[in-house]
């Protein structure tokens, strides 16, 4: 009898270390596999750009949905471009005829704040908890959030699971936020009136940008597939573009192309 009732107290002594080791070491077990089941570019950190130069090419000066910018190449194809959606269009697709393509986008304030919840059918306090108070205030301030948490900055060792499974919950939203060109960088761009990223080096592939204000975002993407020019765009040309960004009133918007220009504008970085 006795000889029973210590294998009983064995098996239970057993059973209970067993569950409290799978309750102490699965939440640091789940974090590690998390950090290496992600991609690699979830490692990605925001960069300062290193060439700050400004094309100053003749070029021409658009104005779309409130926004008004110069591109420094003056062979665009009018009847190449496309606006959508039929309805309130918030996007222009704009075709050079060197083969460079580039695509305007108009963001609404706040779209992240309003579309994850929705995106992940769960509450906006359930969001907020996890990327905090603060970034939920501004797209800009969210992306900033979203772009400087790493792998690196988990809290591998936390026995808490609520901790893991926020910040891989955060790692994967960054891993489906980043293009698939943002490998080569993420970088900080400003001008007078917006800061953003840059997603990309140019060296003749896609390279995309988004720059943030309170009113709303902006994101141009650059398409080089059947660009002409072997040496594809300059990061110089798309400062020209970031630094010419401007508002402008809806009826100066209203006229999508506003003729030729010969210069760069006098902005500094």
């Amino acid at each position: 009898m006795r000889k029973l009732l210590r294998i009983v107290v064995i098996a239970v002594v057993t059973f209970a270390v067993i569950a409290a080791g799978v309750q102490w070491v699965a939440p640091i077990v789940f974090s590690m596999w998390a950090a290496r089941k992600l991609p690699k570019n979830a490692g990605l950190v925001p960069q300062d750009l290193h060439d700050l130069s400004i094309s100053e090419a003749g070029g021409r000066r658009f104005a779309y949905f409130g926004y008004e910018f110069e591109v420094p190449w003056n062979d665009l194809d009018e009847a190449q471009t496309k606006l959508t959606p039929k309805e309130k269009p918030c996007r222009v697709l704009l075709s050079f005829r060197s083969g460079l393509r580039l695509m305007v986008t108009a963001v609404p304030p706040k779209e992240w704040a309003n579309s994850l919840p929705a995106d992940f059918k769960t509450s906006p306090q359930v969001i907020e908890a996890v990327f905090g108070h603060e970034a939920m205030q501004s797209d800009y301030g969210f992306v900033r959030r979203l772009y400087e948490f790493t792998p690196a900055k988990m809290h591998r060792w936390s026995f808490s699971p609520a901790v893991h499974y926020r910040e891989g919950f955060v790692l994967m939203v960054k891993s489906v936020a980043l293009s698939p060109w943002a490998d080569s960088g993420i970088f900080h761009i400003q001008n007078q009136s917006f800061k953003g990223f840059q997603q990309g080096e140019p060296r003749g592939r896609s390279v995309s940008f988004l720059l943030y204000s309170d009113e709303g975002s902006i994101e141009f993407i650059f398409g080089q597939k059947d660009y002409k020019n072997p040496a594809g765009i300059s990061q110089s040309e798309i400062n020209r573009i970031m630094q010419s960004l401007r508002r402008v009133s809806p009826v100066e918007s209203t006229r999508a192309t506003r003729g030729r220009v010969s210069s760069s504008p006098n902005n500094s970085w």
